[in-house]
């Protein structure tokens, strides 16, 4: 073989493997932007869902953090309603105390603390219903503070009944804020 024919052969074989090699890198460069672009798709995607995913969980926060202000807000209306409704109440009980019914539930507070602690009872009440006691025949203790109604004790005063205004709200207090509830829904 001439040395003629022999560099013909390496050049085409540097050809060949030129060509060869150049498939080759353009097989990796295709494989190696085919796998970039799935990385990044991927990528996105799961951003995508994340970002979605917080961004539902911001907008659940917010909605029920505004159903609590909402829910305070008809709170504190309705406990506004019912303060105000009290206040009411007390003053139609300062009248009511100053009207001729009130010897009557007076009388009737009486029998009730007799049936329930005996005859022989004490009776706590403001000043204004000292002298209406006095004449239905009960023994007066202290003057207390009161709206109406009375405090009764037996004579050892082992027993008690409170039977004033206060008391008797403040134990019908649920049932009073029920029926108020309902009045103003």
């Amino acid at each position: 073989m001439s040395i003629e024919t022999f560099l013909i052969e390496i050049e085409s074989r540097k050809k060949k493997d030129l060509a060869r090699l150049s498939k080759e890198l353009d097989e990796k460069g295709t494989t190696i932007q085919n796998q970039r672009d799935t990385q990044l798709k991927e990528i996105q995607e799961r951003f995508a869902n994340e970002a979605k995913l917080k961004s539902e969980r911001e907008l659940a926060r917010i909605i029920e953090s505004a159903r609590l202000q909402a829910k305070k807000i008809l709170f504190d209306a309705i406990n506004a309603n019912l303060e105000s409704a009290f206040d009411v109440i007390k003053q139609e009980t300062k009248n009511y105390v100053k009207s001729p019914e009130y010897k009557k539930t007076l009388e009737t507070m009486v029998n009730t603390s007799k049936k329930k602690l005996g005859q022989n009872i004490i009776v706590h009440c403001h000043e204004e219903d000292r002298t209406v006691l006095k004449d239905m025949g009960v023994t007066i203790g202290s003057t207390i503070q009161t709206l109406g109604g009375i405090i009764a004790e037996n004579k050892d005063g082992k027993k008690e009944l409170d039977l004033t205004f206060e008391e008797l709200l403040r134990t019908h207090e649920d049932e009073v804020k029920g029926f108020l509830t309902e009045r103003t829904s």
